[in-house]
């Protein structure tokens, strides 16, 4: 009994000082790692890498940008199974231990005795934390005190929700995905509360070997840590046998998601990228910046379909260009090898690749990159005429053997009544639209297709805008004492250019003279030799002058008189927010593309304080408001018209509903914009842009406009509340081919795009200003009609500006603006050959 007494007292003392010498040994360790220690309250502002976010201003998401994906989640935002799956997998005592476990410190001692060396184990969720937060991945001795030390601290400060929490935010779950919300994302293109617990468990078992595990790189091994998770689950109760069962068999996904774009605006997205890093620097694509733009979901698609129709129309009116490639079907042994020989060539916008198996007169059968059987019969190739160059297509298609042969690798199209021979254009197209009343930017498309050329057309190309150029010329007439009713000769005329010892002898696009011409007939038939006179008779320095008030630089300029045949080079941004000017009725307002910046936490940090057009605003309700705040009316923005349709709110509704607009100065009269918005009209109605009158509305108005040789078209439109230009040209610039112009190239796009934007939208206009008046004019001379005259014409002036009376006597009822004779030979207009006048 003594011996057996002793012996107690001696196993007691050794475990007192075995435990005094740990707790020495703990303190001395905990002294000599403290200083080095990171403050873990830090945590509580840490920002995670997150990718700017990029939305149109109804919250559809356009884009992301960022080294990491990463969609933070809240604590009430994990799912429950979620929780358990890693809890249960990596430790399944997290919400008992104090960040240290001790059994898994004892498994992990065990297996460094066993190996000789550290392994990995024994690693709490609060541990892993602090590890990826304030360590290295090295293995050593020091590194995991460090981090033992470090998991008591984060306990203390932090509850075990917040720490989990930060964990599954943190973690790095392969394919570029951190955190489980971008996982989830990435791997299946769900959020976490659509997960099936299979795709919990599969999310559950990456944080070991993510880049080896997930799967998209091994869906074996993917599968087997996902059966470990699943048993883990099952040990722990967190789930039934028949929940296991069930979760164990479900396939595994085997390929990357894309970001859940909803709207497409690749170039707006390029736009908000370079003008966030010019603002806050380049690491602000990773501070979880969300940027509201300020389009509209609805008209960017419509923007895109209109621009792509409208470019592929043209193409497919210069023939078909060939095959991609002729491949010998005998070279593959299988249908799975043509596929994947198939599938090598990109899908585009649509575009489809696909390889002719047979071909006869009536039908073609094809194999496309989805793997599937398609029949062309003659309708579907009959656009196909064999492209000779940029003027000339061949023969008419008779059969589909004229168009394809066997092993010919092309592009196919679905649409609505089936698939469709097709090709990539190599001409491009653009397309902007703006609310005229405050600036913004409802849709923008810089080009057919960004993946293609992510050359930005609405913002870098700078072109010749030709005749779509004449209204601000005109503008600058009316400012300057002339009249819609004042006549110039459309005659030849023949310039002296010192600068290239030659001389310039300008002509109309049919070719033709037409002689004394009013001011709204030579707009509304785009009349060269008229505007050419109007800009000599303003003169120039005057006329630039002008052109200023639209937002025109005038070191961009030209000093001759080309200016008024569209010489000097724009972009259509500038043009559209040129014409904004005559859409909201003589207001200077400037583009914008960003409507609100956003920080990761949701604050505002930054919105744009546009300035509004209000027609008939009326003075501030007292002497300390702000006089220029807006405190009137205004005619309906588009936003507001389209609420109108839905019957949201009252067209006339006070401009409280824009929070921040403050007043637009006027830089154009009211007269002065009504006038020339008159003359527009009627180019829609009976003039170059007869064929938007397919749209059915009154209150459009707009202008054609081609280049020399046809190398660029052009046309901008608009009413009271949407402004809109479209263009459509080569990168490289060469001709389009006869018959290219405005009217036929451009306008198709615009009137697509219109006919969907008006759709259901009331006619808006501006209302006509006080000061003018109308009356009946002789349509040859301009002046005021007789009492006798038959065949006179309605035309709106200015008070004071009305023009004399014509003498009393007799005239016939005739037309002299009829259209040009057509030779029946050539098909060509026949040209006068008047005198030529010499201008200088």
């Amino acid at each position: 009994m003594p011996t057996l007494s002793r012996l107690l007292i001696l196993f007691v003392s050794l475990g007192l000082l075995g435990a005094a010498t740990g707790a020495l040994g703990t303190t001395v360790a905990y002294f000599y790692f403290s200083p080095d220690q990171p403050e873990v309250n830090v945590l509580k502002d840490v920002q995670l890498q997150v990718p700017l976010r990029i939305f149109t201003r109804d919250g559809r998401l356009i884009a992301q940008f960022g080294d990491k994906r990463r969609l933070p989640v809240t604590w009430e935002e994990l799912p429950e199974q979620l929780v358990q799956a890693y809890v249960s997998a990596e430790d399944d005592r997290f919400f008992e231990h104090p960040g240290v476990d001790y059994q898994g410190l004892l498994r992990a001692a065990y297996k460094l005795v066993k190996a000789g060396k550290i392994r990995g184990g024994g690693s709490t969720i609060t541990m892993q934390l602090a590890r990826a937060f304030f360590l290295t991945p090295d293995q050593s001795y020091k590194r995991k005190i460090r981090e033992i030390f470090l998991a008591i601290k984060m306990e203390r400060e932090f509850t075990k929700e917040e720490i989990l929490t930060l964990y599954l935010n943190k973690i790095f779950l392969g394919q570029r995905a951190y955190g489980v919300g971008a996982a989830a994302q990435v791997y299946y293109g769900r959020r976490l509360h659509e997960l099936s617990l299979a795709q919990m468990a599969t999310l559950a078992g990456l944080p070991q070997a993510p880049s080896r595990d997930n799967p998209v790189r091994s869906p074996e091994r993917a599968h087997g840590r996902r059966l470990y998770v699943l048993r883990r689950m099952l040990e722990t109760g967190a789930i039934t046998q028949s929940q296991h069962d069930e979760a164990s068999v479900e396939p595994i996904e085997t390929f990357v998601h894309g970001t859940s774009i909803e709207v497409s605006a690749p170039f707006v997205a390029e736009m908000v990228r370079l003008d966030i890093e010019k603002r806050y620097g380049r690491e602000a694509i990773n501070q979880g910046i969300a940027v509201v733009t300020s389009l509209d979901s609805k008209l960017q698609r419509r923007a895109q379909t209109a621009v792509r129709q409208g470019i592929f129309e043209y193409d497919r009116r210069h023939g078909f260009r060939g095959a991609l490639a002729k491949l010998n079907l005998d070279d593959f042994a299988t249908r799975e090898e043509l596929v994947e020989k198939v599938t090598a060539y990109p899908t585009r916008i649509g575009q489809v690749p696909a390889v002719v198996l047979a071909v006869d007169d009536e039908k073609a059968t094809l194999l496309s990159a989805k793997d599937e059987d398609v029949v062309l019969g003659l309708e579907q190739v009959a656009w196909a005429r064999r492209f000779i160059n940029q003027e000339t297509i061949g023969d008419e298609v008779s059969k589909v053997s004229d168009v394809l042969s066997q092993g010919d690798l092309v592009y196919i199209v679905s649409t609505e009544e089936g698939s469709l021979l097709s090709q990539m254009p190599v001409v491009q197209g653009s397309m902007v639209a703006m609310d005229p009343h405050d600036g913004a930017i409802v849709s923008l498309v810089g080009g057919l297709d960004f993946d293609q050329s992510k050359f930005n057309r609405v913002v870098q190309a700078r072109r010749q805008p030709g005749s779509v150029f004449k209204p601000f010329i005109y503008s600058a007439a009316l400012e300057l004492g002339l009249t819609p009713a004042t006549v110039i000769n459309d005659n030849a005329v023949v310039f002296q250019d010192a600068v290239l010892e030659d001389v310039w002898r300008p002509k109309n696009y049919t070719g033709r003279f037409f002689g004394p011409t009013r001011l709204r007939e030579a707009l509304i038939k785009s009349r060269n030799l008229v505007s050419i006179r109007v800009l000599d008779r303003v003169g120039i320095i005057p006329a630039i002058a002008h052109l200023e008030k639209f937002g025109f630089q005038s070191d961009m300029l030209p000093r001759d008189l080309s200016l008024a045949l569209g010489s000097a080079a724009v972009t259509p941004l500038e043009l559209v927010d040129a014409y904004s000017v005559f859409a909201n009725g003589g207001f200077d307002v400037s583009a914008y593309f960003i409507d609100r910046i956003y920080a990761m936490d949701g604050t505002v940090i930054d919105r744009p304080e546009p300035l509004y057009a209000c027609v008939n605003c009326v003075e501030p309700e007292s002497e300390s408001a702000d006089p220029d705040r807006l405190e009137g009316q205004a005619a309906p923005s588009f936003r507001q018209a389209a609420a109108v349709a839905a019957e949201e709110v009252d067209p006339c509704a006070r401009l409280a509903f824009f929070t921040n607009a403050n007043a637009a100065p006027r830089t154009v009269s009211a007269q002065n914009v009504h006038l020339i918005t008159s003359m527009m009209r009627d180019v829609i109605r009976r003039g170059t842009g007869v064929r938007a009158n397919r749209l059915g509305r009154d209150d459009l108005a707009g202008k054609t406009g081609t280049t020399n040789d046809n190398r660029d078209a052009w046309f901008s439109g608009f009413n009271a509340s949407l402004a809109a230009v479209s263009w459509l040209g080569f990168d490289k610039e060469r001709p389009l081919g006869r018959g290219e112009a405005g009217a036929s190239a451009a306008l198709p796009s615009w009137a697509y795009f219109m006919k969907g934007a008006l759709k259901d939208v009331p006619s808006s206009s501006v209302p006509e200003p006080d000061g003018m008046v109308t009356v009946l004019i002789s349509p040859e001379t301009g002046l005021l009609a007789s009492a006798n005259r038959t065949d006179a014409v309605f035309e709106t002036f200015r008070i004071g500006m009305v023009p004399d009376a014509e003498a009393d006597i007799e005239y016939p009822l005739i037309n002299p603006f009829t259209e040009p004779e057509i030779n029946a030979e050539t098909g060509e207009p026949v040209v006068e050959q008047p005198v030529e006048e010499e201008l200088f």
